[in-house]
């Protein structure tokens, strides 16, 4: 079922992120709209919680900055503003530094589930590889051990990997196994 408007009137940017600062609940905004986001299962916060951990040092060490679920990235698409906010967004551009978003990440990690699977792998694929930035996104089941990466090259390549794998990052230059992925995660 597709995300409801949260109100049928035009909000301008301005007014969506100072909203954004005063509301208890998160919103994704597109051209005008904003779309109240649902809570995450468990499973999916032990698998961002994964990423993250695994992921900083690298971070870190690359002066990056790297956010989980609070921050949001901004697109200009065909001259609309749009504001998501990704389950893992890493921003290594020093110019990339306003308090409320990002707009120039390197990689994006969406963690699936029911209620978004078919956003992220549309919508929201079609919209990050816009950014002239990005170098990954990357979506992540949360009730099998699986990950999509959609890297750019000279086009975009999508690769899989499985139970035993690893899942190479080229925008930190680091790899992170699925077993460390899902360590905290209750099989069935």
């Amino acid at each position: 079922m597709p995300p409801v408007p949260a109100v049928n009137r035009f909000i301008p940017v301005e007014e969506y992120i100072e909203g954004e600062l005063r509301s208890e609940v998160r919103h994704e905004y597109v051209d005008g709209q904003v779309y109240a986001m649902g809570g995450a299962s468990r499973s999916h916060g032990l698998v961002v919680n994964a990423l993250a951990f695994a992921l900083t040092p690298a971070a870190r060490s690359k002066h990056c900055q790297l956010f989980t679920s609070d921050m949001k990235v901004r697109l200009n698409i065909a001259d609309k503003s749009v504001f998501y906010y990704p389950d893992l967004l890493l921003s290594c551009n020093p110019a990339d530094r306003d308090p409320y978003f990002c707009s120039q990440p390197c990689l994006i990690v969406e963690v699936l589930s029911e209620s978004t699977e078919r956003i992220d792998r549309r919508e929201k694929l079609l919209a990050y590889q816009s950014l002239p930035s990005l170098q990954e996104y990357v979506l992540v089941a949360q009730d099998v051990k699986r990950v999509e990466i959609y890297r750019r090259s000279k086009d975009w390549r999508t690769e899989y990997v499985t139970s035993g794998g690893e899942v190479r990052l080229d925008c930190l230059d680091v790899s992170v196994t699925l077993d460390a992925i899902y360590a905290d995660v209750e099989w069935g």
